[in-house]
């Protein structure tokens, strides 16, 4: 683990009473339980695991503006007004990410260089030529670069162009949610790992949460699980498509070749079907991402495809080992946008970022967090909703697994 950032907090071991409940340890969670802390709210935090155990800490570390989708698909779904607002909502939050990093001297290897959209093929650069037309008509600083140039970037020959975007970065993700965690706890809120809340309901005037022989009476309650949701159904449970990512890491690069790929620190991700993820941390390691479960039945055909992979972008790097490997899970949704649910009096649900969790979710963290503890929620991101469903999850989940499996069976071979 890399993370210059610990933290560790007990189980709950008393029944108590605040203004609000978060239940999840992610980049959610503890933004609210922050900002709550730091308006003066009492606030108990519940982690069903370690903060930052889902997919938070297993995140690609990509501080990404806006969503995986291109603004006009992204208005055309929602409409004009909530599309823009959503949109711009957006292309802030990396300033809400590296802001809070300051202020609360979080330790996560921050790097505000960028990222790279890059084209994979001819049919990748004409689709990022259309992002760039769309994001510049909304005045996003986006800067399309050609082979030449990415190749100079990247220090691969492998990609027909990129789309440059000034206001994202990278991050150490893991050292941002514990940072994130312990400034929630030093502004006053409590928090607790090994806590998962096996039920919840309202009852008179308060929320009632149990976590092993322990209660919680709760003005307000945020569900904050994202894709990591354990334990209880009723009255609420978020409804997704869970969609894995693994990632591998190599030892620290030696100088040469080393010095010539990624060598200005953006984070990148390409226009693949079945996407890929590269970025470099702060020691020097090549991280190489993709959809795919690394823990599951597949796990070495994804390891196998990964080393060819970084070999046929980085043919310098053939034979570099991997020293470790870890997988995670998305919260998909049908139209790739966020939702929130207010699934009952003074409670609300905030998930389904589709592979963009740390900027939106350390923004509808907070917001949520001020819309409950101060009854509006015309400030939220989007507009919360009654109740959401998902249909066919699991034949979904299994059709990304196959999907990426068969491309990854058949792709990069050198």
């Amino acid at each position: 683990m890399t993370s210059a950032e610990t933290f560790s907090a007990p189980p709950l071991e008393c029944d108590t009473s605040v203004d609000l409940a978060v239940i999840g340890g992610g980049f959610t969670g503890c933004s609210a339980a922050l900002e709550a802390a730091r308006a003066g709210a009492s606030v108990v935090l519940l982690e069903a695991e370690t903060i930052g155990h889902g997919g938070s800490g297993r995140n690609v570390g990509l501080v990404n503006a806006g969503l995986w989708l291109p603004p006009e698909k992204l208005i055309a779904q929602m409409g004009r007004a909530a599309g823009l607002r959503l949109i711009e909502a957006l292309g802030k939050a990396p300033d809400l990410v590296f802001e809070l990093i300051a202020r609360e001297r979080i330790d996560c290897e921050a790097q505000r260089n960028g990222t790279l959209h890059l084209a994979h093929s001819a049919a990748g650069l004409r689709d990022l030529e259309d992002r760039h037309r769309q994001g510049v008509a909304l005045d996003a600083p986006l800067r399309l670069l050609d082979a030449t140039e990415t190749a100079q970037r990247t220090g691969s020959q492998a990609f027909h162009g990129a789309l440059f975007d000034p206001r994202a970065g990278t991050i150490q993700p893991l050292a941002y949610v514990q940072g994130l965690a312990r400034a929630a706890q030093a502004a006053g809120a409590a928090l607790h790992e090994r806590s998962p809340v096996t039920a919840l309901s309202f009852g008179k005037d308060s929320w009632g949460l149990e976590t092993g022989s322990h209660r919680v009476k709760a003005l307000h309650v945020l569900v904050a699980t994202n894709a990591y949701h354990l334990g209880i159904s009723d009255p609420f449970q978020p409804q997704f498509v869970p969609v894995n990512f693994c990632q591998y890491a190599t030892a620290p690069l030696p100088e040469e070749p080393g010095e010539s790929i990624l060598s200005g620190g953006e984070g990148c991700w390409d226009t693949g079907l079945v996407m890929s993820s590269l970025r470099r941390d702060f020691a020097g390691r090549m991280i190489i991402g993709g959809i795919g479960d690394g823990d599951g039945s597949a796990r070495g055909l994804h390891a196998a495809w990964a080393a060819r992979k970084l070999a046929a972008l980085f043919p310098a790097l053939r034979g570099q080992e991997f020293t470790h490997g870890w997988s995670g899970r998305i919260a998909m949704t049908r139209d790739h946008i966020p939702k929130i649910v207010a699934f009952g009096p003074r409670a609300l649900a905030s998930f389904g970022y589709s592979g963009r969790g740390i900027a939106p979710g350390s923004l509808f963290g907070r917001e949520c967090a001020r819309a409950l503890l101060g009854g509006d929620s015309t400030t939220l991101p989007v507009q919360p909703v009654e109740t959401y469903s998902e249909a066919f999850k699991s034949a979904r989940a299994l059709w990304y697994e196959f999907g990426a499996s068969v491309v990854h069976a058949a792709s990069a071979r050198l």
